[in-house]
């Protein structure tokens, strides 16, 4: 009976020893509390919007708002003092060409982007070079037929100056050639999203985008070069149209700002709910 008793005390204080530590981790999760604001990039605003809501869910106290408006408000909006984190699909720490870096500021690797480029679903066209996106956006192809298309003129739709989508594509698939304002079939738009809707909605248009938004039945990814835009591709290096994404902060984060950038680079975050929104953990680049 005294061994039992023992053993039945024993058993007792482990659990009460684990639910005190439970409840001491639980309380110094909670203890976190504070409001962040993130402007920015609307290629990462999809990871930014649903860490947000995981990151709420473990520390209820801490209040986070979000919204994209083209990288380059992101750091212009943390200079300011308007935004904690700054998200950048650019390093904006540094020069880029176009843009002059933003003393001052730390960038936060927290993704790798995979952008692809679209063409609504009328188009007949699977795969295009590097010259021949070179082509179209410099105004020199403007016909689908000059690509292995229809006899269709090309609807060049494009992201505004300060899109760090627009800053990428430039570089990576355009090989740094111009994008070529035109008076006709050629439009601007503000974000992801907008491209999205106007390369859906506009027969025999073509754009760009992060590949989260490739989604639905209006518009549909193009090969580059003959490789197709996925997340093996850019593993393993066959697919060059991709970026790391950034929050930006001013000097290094701390508090609230800290602890949410960190639970975004964590394994848990990076193998799970970013790799299924189409992002590639920064751990899977060598």
């Amino acid at each position: 009976m005294k061994f039992f008793k023992k053993v039945t005390f024993t058993a007792l204080a482990a659990v009460f020893a684990v639910t005190a530590s439970l409840t001491g981790a639980a309380s110094a999760a909670d203890s976190l509390s504070g409001k962040i604001t993130i402007n920015g990039s609307t290629a990462l605003l999809p990871l930014t919007l649903q860490a947000a809501k995981e990151f709420q869910k473990l520390h209820p106290k801490v209040k986070i708002a979000a919204s994209g408006k083209g990288s380059v408000t992101g750091p212009q909006a943390v200079k300011k003092g308007i935004a904690d984190i700054g998200a950048c699909d650019w390093d904006a720490s540094i020069d880029v060409p176009g843009f002059k870096a933003f003393d001052g500021q730390v960038a936060n690797k927290v993704a790798v982007i995979p952008f692809a480029t679209i063409v609504n679903k009328n188009v007949g066209v699977d795969n295009l070079t590097t010259d021949q996106l070179k082509g179209i956006y410099s105004g020199k192809i403007t016909n689908w037929k000059q690509v292995g298309g229809a006899d269709a003129d090309i609807v060049v739709i494009t992201r505004a100056f300060g899109s760090g989508t627009r800053v990428n594509y430039q570089s990576k698939a355009l090989a740094g050639g111009d994008i070529v304002k035109k008076d006709k079939n050629y439009k601007e738009v503000g974000s992801s999203g907008d491209m999205k809707t106007a390369v859906g909605s506009t027969p025999n248009s073509i754009g760009y985008i992060d590949l989260v938004y490739v989604t639905g039945g209006d518009i549909k990814a193009v090969k580059f070069n003959g490789v197709a835009a996925t997340s093996d591709n850019v593993i393993n290096g066959s697919y060059k149209i991709w970026a790391y994404g950034y929050y930006m902060t001013k000097g290094q984060p701390t508090g609230a700002t800290k602890a949410f950038i960190d639970y975004v680079q964590s394994k848990k975050f990076q193998q799970g709910s970013l790799k299924k929104l189409k992002f590639i953990p920064i751990s899977a680049m060598k």
